[in-house]
């Protein structure tokens, strides 16, 4: 069977690196490369927060060559469109018909992305689409994956978990109503290990911050 070009759109965080897992043990993509839209006034990972040298660092670990889209902040969704619009198309050209998300459930966003990729042609796969959310934190942690809260929403769950390991103690202590995988944005994770990882990354923890928001825990790759 001939593999179909593919990018992962890379958000850094456990969704992300357990679709991959999947996309690859599918067998019908061949994923080049990952692709993450950063602020390019901070150098951080859109969303996440996570410093793109670390997104940078996963991206070797993975053994994939790393992809920035660099952002304005503040970055209007035309702007956005644009400049993803940009990239998909440069890809498409050099064969990348084909590309990976992280979604597990909200159709809007899923329509969201159809509307901005079907028009150059590119085919949109979520192979993690409809998982039910406890059973693939659980399926997470049995597969090693390490992982932490790199931002979260204090209106959902409590400050001090920011920081916090992704694991059973972290899923225990999310108020009733929270999705354990996070999928309403309670949440987001930066992954240091997990499945496809030639070896693991060693954080260290910074500062613990408030913006528009949400609470942002800083890590850094260990020296």
């Amino acid at each position: 069977m001939t593999q179909k070009k593919a990018v992962m759109s890379w958000s850094s965080g456990k969704d992300s690196t357990f679709a991959l897992a999947r996309a690859r043990e599918m067998g019908e993509l061949d994923v080049v490369a990952l692709v993450s839209s950063s602020n390019e006034e901070y150098e951080r990972v859109a969303i996440h927060g996570t410093r793109r040298s670390i997104a940078e660092a996963q991206a070797e670990a993975l053994g994939l060559p790393f992809i920035d889209l660099p952002l304005p902040n503040p970055c209007t969704d035309e702007i956005y469109q644009e400049r993803m619009g940009g990239l998909v198309k440069k890809l498409r050209d050099e064969g990348v018909g084909d590309w990976v998300f992280g979604d597990l459930f909200l159709a809007d966003v899923l329509a969201y992305r159809k509307s901005l990729f079907e028009p150059y042609g590119v085919m949109l796969h979520t192979p993690l689409w409809g998982r039910d959310t406890t059973a693939l934190a659980q399926d997470m942690l049995a597969a090693n994956l390490e992982a932490y809260i790199v931002t979260l929403d204090p209106k959902k769950l409590p400050a001090e978990l920011c920081g916090a390991r992704y694991d059973e103690a972290f899923l225990d202590a999310l108020p009733e109503g929270v999705d354990p995988c996070g999928e309403y944005g309670e949440f987001h994770t930066v992954v240091a290990n997990g499945p496809g990882f030639a070896k693991g990354l060693a954080f260290e923890k910074g500062e613990v911050v408030e913006r528009s928001g949400f609470i942002y825990c800083d890590f850094l790759l260990a020296e």
